[in-house]
């Protein structure tokens, strides 16, 4: 497709963007494919792209494995499971489940789908060799089994719940028994894998057998380009279609050129991390000083362009039916953070932060963060490291640096992969022996009220003693070709929660 439908010439002209007029030159030409295809850019990748949905942790990996796979259930716009794989879950005490497998659906190499399939793919989150992402929510199981011909019965130590919640998470898609390598994709789901070169890019094709009835779009390009201006620039030049984190600052500079813009309103947050189990974050006035310095009013005016939520250093958005709406907001106070750093025997010091595009727009927090600091009397030594390996070199390796966390549909789910003790995700190294204990008390119990009081209080332990600084919840930004068609927000997150492929077309296939 050409470009012509954009106005370059005048968006190029403001120069205060310093974007280049050139598009992506080394992609190859277009194909024809029925149904259509689009070209979709991401941010970040690297080799550690993977298409074994365990162990998937970034935008990418989302993308991918939502194409290829299915889950058990997955989770609608109000954040509830929704049946997909499984035809019906019930329990009668939320600690046995049986789950009913859909009929008629098959692999894309032709094989039906059995419950042996879903006890292997659940059962492999616990084997250390695998490195599943979602092997912290093992612990809660006691059981898998197949159930007869059709059905599986889970036994969990104690009940929850959210059980079909965390079977929506992207960890728990399904893949064929004894599945070991992920060269390319087994799935269930609606796109077969035709290419994956990790770090480079992905092509899938339309699985015209798939259970749900084939989808519209024929094919999806997926990859990445790390550079801004030129993500910008080759969805202005027509290269590609669709494309991830738009600054907030050029977002109505794309609206004025005939771009859309797809705005998520969402519980993802970047954070301020602050290891305790590392100088200087083993000093609790230290911590809290750096919380004070988060000026989150000029952070979401500045930087984000207002399309944030103020945050109060918890997961938890406002939004939430489970949000804490009786704590205080932690104000921006310099003075009181000049104070605790004195305390902290760090007046005067200068103290290595660790910012990364890999965590969106903790380069701008990182400065903001250094402005603030310098008023306190403590310098802050900003150190940029290269998207490719920030998540597996250092993140929740640097004593501090920043983490950015796509939304989770329930306070068990951020609270158990994030925030307890024995989470693999516990950025910041936090302990606490009575949120662990809150934290099995709320997910056995089926009393709304009392879940909702108990997370409450968990809010208010996090805000005052973990070493994570949450700002703001932000809104993802991507932005699209008006060709494409059937894109609409979901809270999970941006590219409709990662699922974009499922649901759009293109309008001139």
């Amino acid at each position: 497709m050409s470009g012509a439908m954009f106005d370059r010439r005048g968006f190029l002209g403001a120069s205060a963007l310093g974007l280049a007029a050139s598009g992506c030159s080394w992609l190859p030409p277009r194909r024809a494919v029925a149904g259509g295809q689009i070209r979709v850019a991401g941010a970040t990748s690297s080799i550690a792209d993977t298409l074994d949905p365990a162990r998937q942790m970034a935008v990418m990996d989302y993308c991918r494995c939502n194409m290829f796979y299915d889950g058990l259930t997955r989770a609608d716009a109000q954040q509830r499971a929704q049946p997909a794989l499984a035809e019906a879950i019930d329990t009668r005490d939320a600690k046995t489940w049986t789950i009913k497998l859909r009929k008629g659906v098959r692999f894309h190499d032709g094989r039906p789908l059995t419950p042996r399939d879903v006890v292997y793919s659940i059962r492999r989150h616990t084997d250390p060799a695998v490195g599943s992402k979602a092997r912290t929510f093992m612990d809660q199981f006691a059981d898998v089994r197949e159930w007869g011909e059709d059905a599986v019965r889970i036994e969990l130590v104690g009940p929850n719940a959210d059980l079909p919640v965390i079977l929506s998470l992207p960890q728990f898609k399904i893949i064929r028994d004894q599945t070991r390598r992920f060269h390319t994709a087994n799935g269930t789901g609606p796109f077969r894998c035709a290419e994956f070169d990790p770090g480079v890019r992905s092509l899938s094709q339309r699985f015209d057998d798939y259970w749900r009835g084939p989808v519209r779009l024929g094919e999806v390009e997926l990859f990445a380009i790390s550079d801004e201006s030129a993500r910008i620039n080759a969805l202005l030049s027509g290269d590609v279609d669709l494309i991830a984190e738009v600054n907030p600052r050029i977002a109505p500079r794309l609206v004025e050129q005939g771009v859309n813009l797809l705005v998520s309103r969402s519980g993802g947050y970047t954070d301020l991390v602050m290891r305790l189990d590392q100088a200087p974050g083993r000093s609790p006035e230290f911590v809290r000083a750096m919380k004070l310095l988060l000026d989150r009013e000029a952070m979401n005016r500045v930087i984000f362009r207002n399309y944030a939520t103020i945050a109060n250093d918890h997961p938890i958005p406002p939004y939430s039916p489970y949000f804490n709406a009786d704590l205080p907001q932690r104000p921006y106070d310099p003075d009181e953070a000049r104070s605790l750093i004195r305390k902290a025997g760090l007046a005067g010091s200068r103290v290595p932060m660790v910012v990364s595009s890999a965590a969106l727009k903790s380069e701008d927090m990182g400065v903001l963060i250094q402005e603030a600091a310098s008023r306190a009397g403590l310098h802050i030594d900003l150190r940029r490291q290269p998207p490719d390996g920030y998540w597996a070199n250092n993140w929740m390796k640097d004593a501090i640096g920043f983490g950015n966390i796509n939304p989770r549909p329930t306070p068990d789910i951020i609270f158990t992969q994030f925030f307890a003790s024995t989470a693999s995700w516990n950025e910041s190294g936090w302990s606490d022996a009575r949120f662990d204990r809150r934290l099995l008390e709320a997910r056995g119990s089926t009393d709304e009220a009392l879940r909702k009081a108990i997370y409450g209080e968990m809010q208010a332990m996090i805000h005052a003693r973990s070493g994570v600084g949450i700002p703001l919840f932000l809104s993802m930004l991507d932005a699209y070709n008006p060709r494409v068609k059937g894109l609409r927000p979901m809270p999970q997150g941006g590219l409709m929660a990662y699922d974009f492929a499922s649901h759009v077309w293109v309008e001139d296939a």
